[in-house]
């Protein structure tokens, strides 16, 4: 197995642990990362001596931050090649975790963003804590969830995924229990003893012994307001009914919206509607690429990262620069074949 540093590969006790481990970017994922987590799970796969897969990240910080995007902004500056490829491997990981059969653990611990979800949430076996701190934060960088997540935000309880989407505000462990990113929710301070236990006992004798009952959910306790106000056809639509709601946080959610992408907005609301619809994880991966390789070729996502990670002035000039400047015909044309498609092994 090819050894990389920044993903930590060992095996004890029948349990294959995998580490992501590069702590002062949270764990951020490199296509690198992506190949050895992929390799990984092809050979314990076939070992009789693996029976547990568990995922988890290092540092204090959380589980993984998402995907390179600096990586990417320097790439889809230089024509995006790299930038799909690593896309391509990664939603074709993201559906062997969701296939893999064996219990694949994925403690959610911390932050966990963008692809660190991608690398989680498909598991068998999803473990959040009081520490959790979740979200699909693309549309502030001028891009659309991806990675399955509109898979997972689609299928949420009423409008709270289209919530979690078009606000990228993160939420709590106990929110990801209450939407289907998470099944089990493990105190912070347990997190130690219920490794041990996972290496020791397995994954079922682990959370047996240390899951709890999570609190109560805050964005289910606002389910009343978010499916009111999320129904309308257009994003124009639901900011409208965000600032008519009387509830308190509906303005503050208007307040975040606006400082989003309009076209990454406008695409998102319909990949999380078109999602809803589709049969499969795989399906939905193959639109995600589809509306990823558009937004590589746009201007607003390597304005967003720009802003944000790049110069940090936290002031992108999104084009176009308004809701209202987004035509049917220009969010439509996200959702083209890519050239080529994502295809999965055993598909070509």
């Amino acid at each position: 197995m090819t050894r990389n540093e920044d993903v930590l590969v060992s095996v004890e006790n029948g349990v294959g642990q995998v580490t992501l481990n590069r702590p002062k970017a949270l764990n951020s994922l490199t296509a690198t990362m992506v190949a050895s987590l992929a390799e990984a799970l092809d050979e314990w796969e076939g070992d009789d001596a693996v029976h547990t897969v568990l995922l988890t990240g290092a540092g204090e910080r959380g589980l993984c931050a998402g995907g390179d995007v600096v990586a990417i902004y320097h790439d889809a500056k230089a024509g995006g090649a790299e930038t799909r490829t690593f896309w391509h491997d990664e939603y074709v990981l993201n559906a062997r975790i969701a296939e893999y059969p064996k219990p694949y653990v994925a403690v959610m611990d911390g932050i966990v963003m963008g692809g660190g979800v991608g690398v989680s949430a498909h598991g068998s076996v999803r473990v959040v804590t009081d520490t959790t701190k979740m979200g699909m934060p693309e549309v502030g960088i001028g891009f659309i969830p991806d990675v399955g997540g509109t898979h997972l935000l689609s299928r949420a309880p009423g409008r709270l995924g289209t919530h979690a989407a078009l606000t990228g505000a993160p939420f709590t462990g106990a929110d990801a229990v209450a939407m289907g990113f998470a099944d089990h929710f493990v105190p912070h301070t347990a997190l130690d003893a219920f490794k041990a236990a996972v290496i020791a006992d397995g994954a079922n004798a682990a959370i047996a012994a240390h899951a709890v009952e999570p609190p109560a959910s805050p964005l289910l306790a606002q389910r009343q307001w978010i499916d009111e106000c999320y129904a309308g056809d257009t994003v124009s639509d639901i900011v409208a009914a965000l600032r008519g709601h009387d509830a308190e946080q509906s303005n503050a959610a208007a307040d975040l919206i606006a400082t989003r992408s309009p076209i990454a907005l406008s695409v998102t609301l319909e990949a999380v509607r078109r999602a809803a619809d589709l049969p499969s994880l795989e399906d939905v991966l193959r639109q995600e690429f589809r509306t990823s390789c558009a937004a590589l070729k746009s201007h607003d996502l390597v304005e967003g990262i720009r802003a944000q990670l790049v110069d940090k002035d936290r002031n992108p000039k999104w084009q176009p620069s308004s809701l209202t400047l987004c035509s049917p015909d220009e969010v439509a044309a996200y959702f083209a074949p890519a050239d080529p498609d994502l295809t999965f092994p055993g598909q070509e």
